[in-house]
């Protein structure tokens, strides 16, 4: 049995607050990608992991978050240029569309505040503090938090992870993204399938496949004229290869990659053919903690640090 897992960075303003210079396009329409995001996924009865920084998850604040242990300029856009922007702070509304959805998406963690944990000057402190405020707003919804899915994937401190309650994680592959490894992937007709596995801190690693918007710009628009989208492509190539196996395709994206109608096309042709596939076959669609769970039953060999050392490519 094949399986497919969609996981989602879901951030709002919190994964460009840390940035001098803003991607504007992205910052304004991220509430527009994330209830388009959420549509299409509904609109297929197709369930995905959530990973959400847990500061959406509150209704206010003061922006100061003094004994968070992080830089005192850490939350310094949240206090000043965003201070009248809750609409890129908070997401409770959206999060409470989720949690009601009749489809069984999974809620994880996207971390509290977007800290990036495997910066050099983000202490295991800073991490686990992180950690521990994410649980904390969640359970006030009566949410338990299993997996976590790192700031612009950047996997450290795996210890905290695990000291707090954690669980599985999204890794990362081996294959490069950017335009020309997508175009050389899809020549080659390599496998895009991964292998969940077991690390030295008995965490689920769930490696990603694709990166949903890895092909953009003028090269994708001169694709779509003469061709097709080539990440349609390759994620049906992903699906496609899942479906015939008893492998795992696994894609991912952020809600605010979706800033036009073409992009909210793109994933739903994608979703489409998920739906598809697995109407036709014995394709699955599993959360991130579902791979979890199944690999903690199969007794998957524990591969130590393999995910911290793969982890050199950061894609905001």
């Amino acid at each position: 049995m094949g399986s497919v897992v969609i996981s989602i960075d879901a951030e709002l303003g919190w994964g460009f607050h840390d940035l001098d210079r803003l991607p504007r396009h992205r910052v304004e329409n991220a509430r527009w990608g994330w209830e388009s995001t959420h549509t299409i996924l509904d609109r297929y009865e197709v369930p995905a992991t959530w990973a959400i920084v847990g500061h959406l998850l509150l209704s206010e604040c003061d922006g100061r978050h003094d004994d968070h242990p992080t830089p005192p300029d850490w939350f310094e856009r949240e206090r000043n240029g965003w201070a009248d922007r809750d609409d890129l702070r908070f997401a409770p509304e959206l999060v409470e569309r989720l949690v009601d959805s009749p489809v069984d998406h999974e809620i994880a963690s996207h971390s509290f505040s977007h800290v990036l944990f495997g910066a050099p000057d983000t202490s295991a402190e800073i991490a686990r503090e992180e950690c521990r405020r994410a649980k904390a707003v969640a359970a006030e919804w009566g949410l338990s938090l299993d997996s976590f899915v790192f700031p612009r994937n950047e996997v450290g401190h795996l210890e905290v992870l695990a000291e707090t309650g954690f669980s599985v994680y999204r890794g990362r592959t081996s294959l490069p993204e950017g335009a020309s490894s997508v175009l050389a992937t899809l020549a080659r007709n390599e496998s895009l399938l991964v292998e969940p596995r077991i690390d030295s801190h008995g965490l689920v690693d769930v490696p990603a496949s694709v990166f949903c918007f890895g092909f953009e710009g003028t090269l994708r628009r001169a694709a779509e004229r003469l061709w097709n989208d080539p990440m349609v492509e390759l994620a049906r190539r992903g699906i496609d290869q899942a479906a015939e196996s008893d492998g795992l395709f696994h894609l991912w994206l952020h809600p605010n990659n979706l800033t036009t109608p073409a992009d909210a096309d793109r994933l739903e042709r994608i979703v489409e053919h998920v739906d598809r596939r697995r109407s036709t076959s014995d394709l699955q669609v599993e959360t991130m903690r579902q791979v979890g769970d199944r690999a903690r039953s199969a007794d998957t060999p524990v591969v130590p640090d393999a995910t911290e050392a793969s982890a050199s490519v950061t894609q905001l």
